[in-house]
C-alpha cells in the first residue's frame, strides 16, 4: 500500500486528484504502479486503477489478471469497479471509502449485484486515515485557490 500512497502523492504534485494504485502478481511481484492521470492525459478514463490494469495486462500479455491483487488508495468508482471485475482480479485492497463516488462498499456496490460476473475479495480501510488525509489536504488547497 505504501507504493500506492507514494503514487497518490505524486499525482497531487501534478495537480491530479491524489489516487494511487499498485497491481501485484500472483507471487506478490509488482506489475504496475499508477496514479490518476486524467488531466495530464486529457482522458476521463485515466484513473489510477485503469492505468494500472492496462499496464499489467500489457506486461503479462493477457486481458485477464487472474490471481493478481490491486491496492488503491480510494474506493473504486463504478468505471474502475467494472474494470476490476472484467480483469478478474483476485483481491482488491483499498484505503479510504468513498461515500459519494465509490462503487464497492458504497453507491451501486457493484460486486454485490447479481449481474456482476466476477467479484474479487475486497479488503477496505487499509491505511484509511492516511489515504483520506491525502484527499482532504488536496481539496482544501483547491478550495483556497483563486479562481
Amino acid at each position: 500500500m505504501q507504493l500506492a500512497i507514494d503514487a497518490a502523492k505524486a499525482a497531487a504534485e501534478h495537480g491530479e486528484v491524489p489516487v494511487g494504485a499498485v497491481l501485484a502478481g500472483p507471487k506478490g511481484e509488482v506489475l504496475a504502479v499508477a496514479q490518476n492521470q486524467m488531466r495530464r492525459q486529457k482522458d476521463a478514463t485515466a484513473h489510477a486503477e485503469i492505468v494500472a490494469i492496462r499496464q499489467a495486462c500489457a506486461k503479462l500479455g493477457k486481458e485477464r489478471l487472474l490471481e493478481c491483487d490491486l491496492y488503491v488508495t480510494l474506493e473504486p468508482c463504478p468505471m474502475c469497479a467494472g474494470a476490476i471485475a472484467h480483469a478478474r482480479l483476485r483481491r482488491l485492497y483499498y484505503g479510504a471509502g468513498d461515500i459519494k463516488g465509490g462503487a464497492v462498499d458504497h453507491g451501486v456496490a457493484l460486486f454485490a449485484q447479481d449481474t456482476c460476473h466476477h467479484a474479487p475479495e475486497v479488503i477496505g480501510g487499509l491505511r484509511e486515515g492516511e489515504c483520506a488525509d491525502l484527499l482532504t489536504a488536496f481539496f482544501a488547497l483547491r478550495r483556497n485557490e483563486p479562481s
